[in-house]
């Protein structure tokens, strides 16, 4: 065990992709570094993307005041969105495992242990585990929308998660890397992995209340991208061809 990140070997590397959470940054790094003692060697890297307040200089001070030494910190220019940052941050992963979380103090860090081991144990073709949030805690359009978003590409895509946008994640860094890089990509990756041969693994676990400041989507913008979204992820998807098995002579 290790209760602090081993940049070296690490065998986990969490991903957060944060924008405009200055004032979450603290308390998020403080429960990440609690978390570190029930996990096996560990990095942290977070990706800002883009933030026009105080975030970036909320991590540093984070990695350099001791909340979680060895945090790394990677940057995007500009505004890319999530699932960009995602990416940024999975390519420059040290880990074999990924395990994903959001920046904003829903999501518990602990966790993330109980998810590993689900994984590392899972007999067979290493699997992704999502954290299914079972009591939301958030506004109730909110929580409506999500429920028809959910229950929309469930029976459209077929691929048996009832909250394909939680946060937390665990999954192999080299079958994200697999996967096309495009806006939204992190919301549908049961499907997507699903295509590719991933099991699924699903696990309660707890949803808070925001830390502090507000979600940066509406419910009609985020409607309205999912709908593409989802109509692209159903013809890449109709368009993928893989083998069963593959034989070399």
């Amino acid at each position: 065990m290790s209760s602090s990140p081993d940049r070296s070997e690490p065998v986990l590397s969490i991903v957060a992709a944060v924008l405009n959470e200055a004032e979450n940054i603290r308390p998020v790094c403080a429960e990440l570094a609690e978390s570190l003692r029930s996990l096996p060697p560990c990095e942290v890297v977070f990706v800002d993307d883009g933030s026009t307040d105080g975030t970036v200089d909320a991590l540093l001070a984070a990695r350099a005041e001791g909340v979680l030494p060895g945090l790394r910190v990677l940057c995007h220019d500009r505004r890319l969105g999530k699932s960009a940052a995602l990416r940024t941050g999975i390519e420059a992963a040290h880990g074999r495992w990924i395990a994903t979380i959001d920046g904003d103090g829903q999501d518990d860090p602990s966790e993330i242990a109980d998810m590993l081991d689900l994984a590392r144990n899972a007999p067979g073709r290493a699997p992704l585990v999502v954290g299914v949030r079972l009591r939301r805690r958030d506004t109730l359009s909110r929580r409506f929308a999500t429920r028809f978003a959910n229950g929309l590409r469930g029976r459209l895509l077929r691929d048996g998660c009832p909250d394909t946008g939680a946060p937390l994640k665990v999954f192999l860094r080299a079958d994200f890397l697999r996967l096309p890089q495009f806006e939204g990509l992190h919301r549908f990756l049961p499907a997507l992995l699903g295509r590719q041969g991933v099991p699924l693994l699903c696990r309660p676990v707890r949803h808070r209340n925001r830390l502090h400041g507000h979600s940066k989507y509406t419910n009609l913008n985020r409607a309205l991208v999912g709908i593409r979204d989802l109509l692209g992820v159903m013809w890449l998807n109709n368009r993928t061809r893989l083998p069963h098995h593959i034989t070399e002579r």
